[in-house]
């Protein structure tokens, strides 16, 4: 019996000062990944190509660990992230797996816009036979949704420290203060 999973998530952070260089930094493709994903997590493959190993995930009696190919693409000012392949550790019994991952993060004159969609289809586990089908997908759903939640949070405050870094060290944002940092996200240092 197959079992499908999806989850949604929104993004709108306001960028007060600094928000020019939202494009160049977004430009910093390797940065951007690594401020986004744990970079203890996260391999290099090629340009624009990684693989990321999602944290262990406990269901039920099962401790599995998604292992995702990424596909890192800028267009027009949005930044793109891809799963181009995805496998999963520790259910062997299952060859179905499927995961789609599609992720946009847009510098706009207000700040970072985005919006990321994560979906699974896989068979159900031979271990989890007895557990009815709504029960799992429900379980599934929240899972993914934690997981966008947990990048969302990274995005509001790793992103957005890394994007102050940047700024402070790239040539054109070195004449930045730290009180002027402070009001890139609104908010004052203290």
């Amino acid at each position: 019996m197959a079992l499908a999973f999806h989850a949604s998530q929104k993004l709108d952070l306001p960028v007060v000062a600094q928000s020019t260089l939202l494009e160049a930094y977004l430009q910093e493709k390797d940065r951007v990944i690594k401020a986004l994903l744990d970079p203890r997590q996260l391999s290099k493959t090629g340009e624009g190509t990684y693989t990321y190993t999602v944290t262990t995930l406990q269901v039920f009696q099962l401790q599995v660990r998604p292992v995702v190919s990424l596909a890192v693409s800028l267009s027009e000012g949005v930044l793109c992230i891809q799963a181009t392949e995805a496998t999963l550790d520790g259910l062997g019994l299952v060859d179905d797996f499927q995961l789609s991952l599609e992720a946009l993060l847009e510098a706009t004159d207000r700040g970072l816009q985005g919006e990321a969609n994560l979906a699974v289809n896989v068979s159900q586990p031979p271990l989890l036979r007895l557990i009815p089908k709504r029960v799992l997908e429900s379980t599934g759903e929240s899972i993914l949704n934690g997981i966008l939640i947990t990048i969302k949070g990274r995005v509001g405050r790793q992103l957005v420290n890394d994007f102050q870094d940047w700024c402070v060290r790239s040539s054109d944002g070195a004449q930045t203060t730290p009180s002027a940092l402070g009001s890139i996200t609104g908010k004052q240092p203290g």
